[in-house]
């Protein structure tokens, strides 16, 4: 055999997780003599001690640890597996951040399931400080991630559209803000003010503003809002602020977007049973794509 007994890899796994032969006994309904005596076979099968015993105690090992956190992950993958070819396969679970939610995602599901009335997309929005997903680990089948196109040697993505940073503030601020950037409250998006910084030096001016000045916030949607009701200039990406630009909620005092160099992407899993409605969900998204708003917009890359 080329493998010991998944059942005894499967309480082995368990004891080193909890640490305690009893605690996974409770966890897979056994008995802590039988856990005992699977992790006993896997010792013998591997020719080395897994836990140390002391009385009523027990320690995994470096080496068990070692094979615990690779046997985890095996059976991240084969649950994956299984519940991926028991699920319905007209129906997919999607994580995307709470900004790009909000202001672009939430229309556009909705009048895909019209569209698509045999297809069902579960949407779970979150904050992400950076966008990430583990789909061995997260119940998630693709996700809708802001980045430079790498996530990771097991997945595949396809781009939906760039981010282009622009300031913007309330319709009766932008005067202000236009002549007197310096003197205005600044509005950081995200804690480390990272889209100040790529603007400033994309354009090239305002060389004395003061960045340590501002208020903080976690989300781009955070910072629109709080720029919305006249409580400073934020810095917002351009295409997702593009409707509430045009409706008038917020204006921008300048006219360069500058390029990221990042993007919104459409990630899943390499070999995913779901392709095929993966790929029916990207070309619907990216025909709807949002418009650059009206005005004498500069792009700078």
């Amino acid at each position: 055999m080329s493998l010991p007994p998944l059942y005894a890899l499967r309480a082995f796994e368990a004891a080193a997780r909890y640490g305690s032969f009893t605690r996974a006994a409770d966890h897979l309904n056994l008995t802590t003599g039988a856990i005992s005596k699977h992790i006993r076979t896997l010792e013998v099968w591997f020719g080395c001690e897994l836990f140390k015993r002391k009385g009523p105690k027990v320690e995994v090992t470096s080496a068990g640890s070692s094979l615990a956190g690779q046997i985890s992950e095996g059976f991240n993958y084969l649950e994956r597996a299984c519940s991926e070819f028991r699920s319905s396969h007209n129906e997919i679970r999607l994580k995307a951040p709470s900004t790009i939610t909000m202001r672009w995602l939430l229309d556009n599901l909705h009048t895909f399931h019209e569209d698509n009335s045999t297809h069902k997309i579960e949407t779970t929005s979150v904050w992400m400080n950076i966008d990430t997903v583990n789909f061995s680990k997260e119940p998630y089948d693709c996700a809708i991630l802001l980045g430079n196109g790498v996530f990771g040697q097991d997945t595949e993505c396809a781009l939906l559209f760039l981010e282009w940073l622009i300031p913007i503030c309330a319709p009766n601020m932008k005067e202000i803000a236009h002549n007197n950037l310096e003197n205005c409250s600044l509005i950081h998006p995200s804690p480390d003010k990272r889209d100040w910084r790529r603007w400033l030096k994309g354009t090239q001016k305002h060389p004395d503003l003061h960045l340590a000045q501002g208020k903080i916030f976690d989300t781009l949607e955070q910072g629109n809002m709080a720029a919305m009701c006249g409580h400073g200039v934020s810095i917002g990406d351009l295409l997702l602020s593009a409707d509430t630009i045009n409706n008038g909620l917020l204006a921008t005092p300048f006219n360069e977007a500058i390029a990221t160099g990042d993007g919104y992407y459409l990630v899943w899993p390499k070999g995913t049973t779901k392709k095929k409605l993966i790929d029916q969900l990207f070309i619907y998204l990216k025909q709807r794509t949002p418009n650059t708003p009206s005005g004498d917009i500069v792009f700078l890359i």
